[in-house]
């Protein structure tokens, strides 16, 4: 097969939880430990970072990667979703996977694969982590898929691991209370491996405190360093993801990382790894920025930040997936501003028609469109150049025009 078809393969037979949602979800492991088993248990040649939470998880994941790599290390980066390439997910010092590799992996462990009906993300997993052993990489970073405790990623023992900001967000598979997501996500916490939380919060911090009493795990809260460190990633919101990074970081022993390093490697982020749609700037005159925020806690942050800017009127091109709650996060919407309504295109994509009709309900005007680009050229055509556009509400929105 082609690379094409190869993913052609991938996406359309088996389980993805971007196309399908809850349905491609699996709580167990079990799937997962066998595959690994059957590919000789590549998770064991490697040292690593696990990284949890329902905010800020790929940005801190990104962080730390690029300060390893400055700091001379081979390192591996396991995220998700994409944006634009299959291959953004399976980095190694910011180079993705080649195709060869993909086509490859899939073609020599095909029949296993259909033989015991593996998800796309459980697959997908296996590959980061044959090609990490294989590559020998010093240390990967690996960014949980989903939750924490059932994730595909969770049958690795790190170095250690950290837990960013706790929301709303799959509430139908990881439950409907801070507390009960709070504990799912703990389930990266293992036995005397340290754990570094991200930020306070009084209802989640019991929590990881009580898990990690019972698994004898030192626990250390981010949110109380003091640090002038900056990074380019752009947003207010990254000032906590930079504590958790610079926590880990301080706490990860048998790696040599001067301040030098932690300051240039949250410098040269996007440089050194390619990470995309976190505050991204896309033009000027007018401003047009996209963001990946696409639940309330995130979304809250964004829409804080962009009404801190300077601008004459403010364009917001939105498009969400069907299982986000609109009551909760429409609310967070100005209603002075203009609106572009669009779908996203994948299956669960919401109905631009469903979405303005619920939009109207919170006094949100605007128009719809058939497509993301044909709401971004409508907004330029109509914007100023003092005017800002800002695109978001689903990572699959900011996907299609980066």
């Amino acid at each position: 097969m082609t690379y094409e078809q190869t993913l052609d393969w991938m996406f359309g037979r088996l389980p993805m939880y971007q196309k399908q949602g809850q349905s491609a979800f699996k709580p167990k492991l079990t799937n997962t430990i066998n595959f690994v088993k059957h590919l000789g248990n590549p998770e064991k040649n490697f040292k690593a970072v696990h990284v949890a939470g329902t905010n800020g998880k790929g940005s801190t994941s990104h962080m730390l990667a690029s300060i390893l790599q400055e700091a001379g290390y081979k390192v591996g980066l396991y995220t998700s979703p994409h944006l634009k390439d299959f291959r953004e997910r399976i980095k190694i010092n910011g180079k993705e996977i080649s195709e060869e590799s993909v086509v490859s992996f899939i073609a020599k462990n095909k029949a296993f694969l259909e033989e015991q009906s593996l998800s796309f993300f459980e697959m997908t997993v296996g590959m980061a982590f044959h090609y990490f052993s294989e590559e020998k990489v010093d240390i990967a970073i690996i960014e949980v898929g989903l939750g924490g405790r059932y994730d595909s990623t969770n049958i690795i023992v790190p170095e250690i691991s950290v837990i960013t900001n706790i929301g709303f967000d799959h509430t139908d598979m990881l439950g409907d209370t801070l507390e009960k997501i709070a504990w799912e996500k703990a389930g990266i916490i293992k036995q005397t491996v340290p754990v570094v939380v991200s930020e306070y919060n009084e209802l989640t911090y019991p929590v990881f405190q009580s898990v990690a009493i019972e698994k004898d795990a030192p626990i250390f809260l981010a949110e109380e360093i003091k640090t002038d460190f900056k990074s380019d990633l752009l947003g207010s919101y990254q000032k906590k993801n930079i504590k958790a990074v610079i926590a880990t970081i301080e706490r990860l022993k048998g790696f040599t990382v001067t301040q030098e390093h932690i300051k240039s490697g949250l410098l040269n982020t996007v440089k050194n790894t390619g990470l995309l749609g976190r505050w991204q700037i896309l033009g000027g005159h007018p401003k047009i920025i996209c963001d990946t925020a696409h639940n309330k806690e995130g979304l809250s942050i964004v829409i804080s930040q962009l009404l801190t800017q300077n601008f004459t009127q403010l364009h917001l091109i939105l498009g969400f997936v069907k299982d986000k709650n609109l009551d909760k996060i429409l609310p967070l919407f100005p209603e002075n501003a203009k609106y572009y309504f669009c779908s996203p295109k994948i299956s669960r994509g919401l109905d631009v028609e469903k979405l303005l009709e619920k939009a109207t309900c919170f006094n949100l005007k605007g128009e719809t469109y058939s497509s993301v680009s044909e709401a971004l050229q409508a907004a330029k055509s109509k914007a100023s150049k003092n005017d800002l556009i800002y695109v978001g509400g689903s990572t699959f929105v900011v996907s299609e025009i980066i």
